[in-house]
């Protein structure tokens, strides 16, 4: 049995990939994860969001083992006149059972990647204080922005606070990767 992991951009959703992504959004979900989302995520919630994800100005990769979509990123190009400089990474997820293994880092580097392919040169992002994705966000050099209290609802009825990060990226990133 192989435990090659591969990562690809999809283009277009075929009934494989909505069944994996599907899957994925309900189980991260289901695990905790505040990706806009509250437990427990109806199946056919999931499937809907799908199926609107794809578009212009949105890019999604997944990652596989064993066949089996463990992991997707999403990034969005700002497409209003003043931004054609900046993307948003949105909807990291890995698997539970897959997560600390470098997915979610592989799925960032390939975003960041074709961000500058886009000739973007800021990235930004936002997640919810005290989840693990801060620590692998500052590892791959985002800088805390601010933060926003009672931003996102949570699974317990609470409101919890977001942290938004930015990082500048490509040849012109000099001077933009500076703390706030």
């Amino acid at each position: 049995m192989s435990t090659e992991l591969v990562l690809e951009q999809i283009t277009e959703l075929d009934t494989e990939d909505a069944n994996g992504l599907t899957q994925l959004l309900v189980d991260v979900v289901g695990a905790g994860a505040s990706i806009g989302f509250l437990p427990p995520l109806d199946s056919h919630v999931a499937r809907v969001y799908w199926s609107t994800v794809l578009g212009d100005h949105v890019r999604v990769w997944i990652a596989r083992q064993d066949g089996r979509v463990v992991g997707s990123v999403q990034l969005h190009l700002c497409a209003k006149q003043n931004g054609m400089h900046r993307a948003e990474i949105a909807k990291l997820m890995v698997h539970p059972s897959q997560q600390r293994k470098g997915i979610g880092r592989s799925l960032m580097l390939l975003a960041e990647k074709a961000a500058m392919q886009e000739k973007r040169t800021l990235l930004v992002l936002d997640t919810r204080e005290g989840d693990p994705s801060n620590q692998l966000y500052q590892s791959l050099g985002f800088i805390e922005a601010g933060r926003i209290p009672n931003y996102a609802e949570s699974a317990n009825g609470g409101l919890d606070t977001s942290i938004f990060y930015y990082k500048g990226i490509g040849p012109e990133k000099e001077g933009q990767n500076e703390g706030c």
